[in-house]
C-alpha cells in the first residue's frame, strides 16, 4: 500500500506494524518514514499523530490492512479470532485522526454474512462523518500484474470531499489488464538457483531484463523521491544487482514428482501449483507467525524448473520492483509477500483517492 501511495504522489508519515521483521524491510524501502511498532487495539489517534510528527487535520490519507487471517477463506474463517477486532480498531483510529480519506483492504472472506454484524461496528465510527462506498473486489490482474490475487477495498472520504461513487469507482475500472503472463512476467531473472545461501551469493543475482511496457516500467524502475533502499537502489541500477534469488532444497523424489506435473496441476504431497507460463500465478500464501506455528506458507512451482519459486520471483509475479527490499531470510520474505498487496493494485486506488482530494 505504502509503494502505491507514494508513486501515486503521497508522503509516507508514518507506518505502524505489529510484526518486527516487517517492520524492518519497511523501513529499508521507505528510510524517509517513521516506524514504530504498536499494537493498534491499545493505540490512540493522538499517539500516532504524535509519532508521526503530525497535527490533527494534516493527514490526507489513513491506509491499512488488517490481519486477514480470521476472514480468509483458506483459513477456519473464525468469527471469534481475536484479530478480527483490530478492523474495528482500525476505524476508530480514523475517527480520532479524522484524514481527509481512508483506505481499507481485505480478503473477500470479510463479506461473508457471518461477519456483518462486525463490520457494520467498525464502520459505526465513521459513519457520521465519512462518505463510505461500497466495498469494491479488485483483482490484482486488472490493475496489471501476473496474479489473480484479490481484495477487498473499502473506501471513505470527508463528506466535504466525496465523490459520486460512480466517478469513484466506474464501472469500468476491472475491465483493462494489460498484465504480462508468467512467462513474461518473469524475464531477465534467473532459472538456476542454489538452495544453499552461500553457494547463491546470498541469493544476489543479475537480472537482465528484455522486455518494456507498463509492467516493466514498473519493476525496473518508477522510484518515488525518498523511498528505496539506498544500498539496494545502487547496487540494482549500477550492476544489475537484485536481493532474493533464494533456491530451495528438493529431494530427487519431490523434483521427479514436480516435473511430471503438468501446467496448472497441484503436488498430491505439498499441494504445490506448477505455474503455467502462458497464465497467471494463483495467489500467493502468507504461511504462520511464530504465535501460529510456524508454517512455511505453499509456494508456487516455477514452469521450466522442478523447484518451488524464489521470494525475488514471488516479488515479480507480486507486481513489486525489483530494487524493492525484502527480508534476507525465505520464511519472512514469503510472509511479507503473502500478507501484501500488489504495489500495482495500491497505485491504480492511491490515484484516484489523489484526484479526489485534490479536486476538493
Amino acid at each position: 500500500m505504502s509503494l502505491g501511495a507514494a508513486r501515486a504522489g503521497f508522503d509516507l508519515a508514518l507506518a505502524v506494524d505489529h510484526d518486527p521483521r516487517a517492520l524492518a524491510a519497511h523501513s529499508l524501502n521507505f528510510p524517509n518514514a517513521k516506524h514504530s511498532s504498536q499494537d493498534l487495539s491499545r493505540a490512540t489517534g493522538n499517539m500516532l499523530l504524535e509519532l508521526g510528527g503530525l497535527k490533527l487535520g494534516e493527514v490526507d490519507v489513513v491506509m491499512g490492512g488488517p490481519p486477514c487471517q480470521g476472514f480468509s477463506h483458506m483459513g477456519k474463517g473464525d468469527v471469534t479470532d481475536n484479530r478480527n477486532l483490530l478492523l474495528t480498531h482500525f476505524f476508530r483510529l480514523v475517527a480520532e485522526i479524522r484524514p481527509r480519506a481512508f483506505i481499507v483492504e481485505n480478503v473477500p472472506g470479510i463479506l461473508n454474512a457471518k461477519y456483518k454484524e462486525l463490520l457494520l461496528l467498525a464502520l459505526g465510527f465513521v459513519e457520521r462523518n465519512y462518505e463510505v462506498f461500497k466495498p469494491r473486489q479488485i483483482r490484482a490482474v486488472d490493475a496489471g500484474a501476473p496474479t489473480i490475487r484479490t481484495r477487498v477495498v473499502i473506501a471513505g472520504f470527508a463528506r466535504s470531499l466525496a465523490p459520486r461513487n460512480s466517478e469513484f469507482w466506474p464501472e469500468t475500472a476491472n475491465k483493462k489488464s494489460g498484465a504480462p503472463t508468467v512467462r513474461e512476467a518473469l524475464d531477465g531473472l534467473p532459472l538456476d538457483v542454489h538452495p544453499d545461501p552461500r553457494e547463491s551469493r546470498g541469493g544476489v543475482r543479475t537480472v537482465k531484463v528484455s522486455k518494456s511496457g507498463p509492467f516493466f516500467e514498473r519493476v525496473t524502475g518508477c522510484v518515488p523521491s525518498g523511498v528505496g533502499s539506498p544500498q539496494g537502489l545502487d547496487k540494482y541500477y549500477s550492476r544489475a544487482l537484485v536481493a532474493g534469488c533464494l533456491g530451495t532444497r528438493h529431494s530427487p523424489e519431490q523434483e521427479a514428482r514436480y516435473a511430471a506435473l503438468a501446467y496448472g496441476q497441484s503436488d498430491t504431497k505439498t499441494k504445490s501449483v506448477r505455474l503455467d507460463p502462458d497464465g497467471y500465478c494463483p495467489t500467493l500464501r502468507a504461511g504462520t507467525g511464530p504465535d501460529r506455528g510456524s508454517f512455511q506458507a505453499v509456494r508456487p512451482i516455477h514452469y521450466l524448473r522442478p523447484r518451488v519459486i524464489t521470494p525475488r520471483e514471488g516479488a515479480r509475479l507480486q507486481g513489486f520492483p525489483d530494487w524493492y527490499q525484502f527480508d534476507p531470510t525465505k520464511w519472512h520474505s514469503f510472509r511479507h509477500l503473502g500478507n501484501s498487496v500488489s504495489p500495482l493494485v495500491s497505485e491504480f486506488i492511491m490515484r484516484k483517492v489523489a484526484g479526489v482530494i485534490r479536486r476538493g
